[in-house]
This record gives structure tokens, sequence and C-alpha cells, in this order.
């Protein structure tokens, strides 16, 4: 299976934060999920994968090329929908179009209007005073227009209402549906994820916690309930990290089934979200397993 990215021993530092030893990769023709909380590296990656940042050590694989020798070829081949304004003040989606026109080999008017049409965009409308969503939706519409093969999306449905993001999901289902196409969704809103993603990549302070199929974390994970006598020394190294109240516990495990059969029917085992997976795992990483309510 083809990999559009691959990150191996990639290294960044800063004064206060550092992304340390980060390896993974995204398939040809999936969506994968790239998660993790505010501050963790999820943005800094990015802008290495979009050659705004170089990293100080490892090395990143776009199309099987690299950066120093490919940059415009890579380039032309993605298409970038970030969570913020990226147009200038004054330009209109018809601005727009002139000035990507001449930037993108493979700009596609007619795919472009399309888009307009399809999007409900006002072409001649000052983007400015697009609202969030429809400056969303500029934002892909111009990223698709150029026949992009990765989409690279940061925080994409950010700030949006439930009704919109799930026709923004929607859109990216069936831009997907010819197997050709590949999407890299930065989110913190995992919900979205459930709908849409193939992979998960998740992420904290830095480091890499895991790149797995969708499937395997169903697999794998699972939050336990049960009474806090279950708990001892040996027990506890079984968990990720540990809720107690007066109620009993609530815990995360990585190993369902060496959960299930340590403790058998005496606790429930649970789906974890991917809320759940990264709370629980910021929790064991501030100071050992146990969390106190």
């Amino acid at each position: 299976m083809e990999n559009v990215i691959e990150l191996k021993q990639v290294h960044k530092s800063f004064p206060n934060f550092q992304v340390k030893d980060l390896s993974f990769s995204v398939k040809k023709g999936f969506v994968t999920g790239f998660i993790g909380g505010n501050g963790v590296g999820k943005s800094t990656t990015i802008k290495m994968l979009m050659n705004l940042l170089q990293p100080d050590a490892g090395t990143i694989s776009i199309f099987g090329m690299n950066y120093n020798k490919h940059e415009k070829e890579i380039k032309q081949r993605i298409g970038f929908v970030y969570d913020e304004n990226i147009f200038y003040e004054q330009s209109t989606m018809l601005d727009m179009r002139s000035i990507m026109k001449s930037a993108y080999a493979k700009w596609d008017d007619e795919l472009f209007h399309y888009y307009v049409k399809e999007f409900e965009l006002p072409i001649k409308q000052k983007i400015k005073s697009f609202s969030k969503g429809m400056m969303m939706k500029a934002s892909l519409a111009l990223a698709l227009s150029h026949h992009a093969e990765l989409i690279i999306m940061d925080e994409p449905t950010s700030g949006l209402d439930p009704i919109f993001r799930r026709e923004l999901l929607d859109i990216l289902h069936s831009f997907m549906q010819d197997g050709e196409k590949t999407i890299f969704f930065s989110t913190h809103i995992t919900t979205d994820l459930d709908r849409i993603a193939d992979y998960i990549t998740f992420i904290h302070n830095g480091e890499l916690m895991f790149s797995k199929e969708y499937y395997q974390i169903e697999e794998e994970y699972a939050i336990i309930k049960g009474a806090t006598e279950l708990l001892d020394r040996d027990t506890e190294k079984e968990f990720i990290a540990i809720r107690r109240s007066n109620h009993g516990f609530e815990a995360l495990t990585s190993n369902k089934a060496q959960a299930s059969h340590l403790f058998g029917d005496s606790v429930l085992l649970e789906k974890p979200s991917l809320e759940d997976i990264m709370y629980y795992t910021k929790k064991g990483a501030e100071g050992g397993a146990a969390i106190n309510t």
C-alpha cells in the first residue's frame, strides 16, 4: 500500500517545546485523523508537512519525494484547508480564481465553477465578509479545483455548527470515492473523525502515542468500570490512567483482552471515544495513573 506521507524520526525544537522522533505514515486513498490536545505539536507537524518549517533532524517524504529537490511538484499536488482566513482581505472568489489559476498547472475552471455553485458561494462578494462556514467552503473549493491528490486540513471544523460540520464531512466523503485521493485531517473535534476516518494518528507532548487503523483502536482500547476494591498495585498497572470516585473507578486500558481476562465479569467494559483516549493519556502523562474526583 502506497504511503503519500512518511515521517521518519522527525525532530523539531523550540525554546519551550519539541517534537521528538516523530515517525508515522499516511496511506493513499484513506482519511487519516490527526489528534492531540492543544499545544502538543499538531500545528508544528502540519507546518513541516507544508515546508513552512524545516525539521532539525529526520526526514519527511511526500509522494515519495522530499522538499529539497521537489518542492514545486509536491505543492502542485496538495490542497490546504485551514481554520482561519488565509485570503487577501479585499479579494473575491473571482480574484482568488485568477491567483490560483496562475499558480497551479492542473487548475480546472469548470470544476471551480461547479464547487462555487455547489457550495452556494457569492463569486463577486469580498471574502472578508464571508461567515466562517462560507470561508471554509471557499478554502475547500479552491483546494479541490486544482485536482489536489492530498488534502491537508488543519482544524477545518473548528467553530462551525453541527449541521455544517456534517455537510462538510459529506463533501469529503464524496471526494474520496475514487480511491485516489488522500485526506490528512487534524482536529480536536474527535467526533467528526468517527464519521470519516480510516486511520488515527495520536500525538501527545510532541511524541507519537500511536498510529493505527480505526478498527484496531476499537479492538485494543476499552474503558473499564468497577469497584475500587478490585484495584491494587498489580491491577493498576493494566491502565493508562484511573479515575476514582465514591462510586468506584473508571480507567482506560490499551489491552482490552488482557483486562477482560484479568477482571472477568466483575467489571463493565465500554468502548472509549477518541476524546476518552486523549483525556486519560494526558492524565496518565501528568504524573501517575490516579485521578481522584
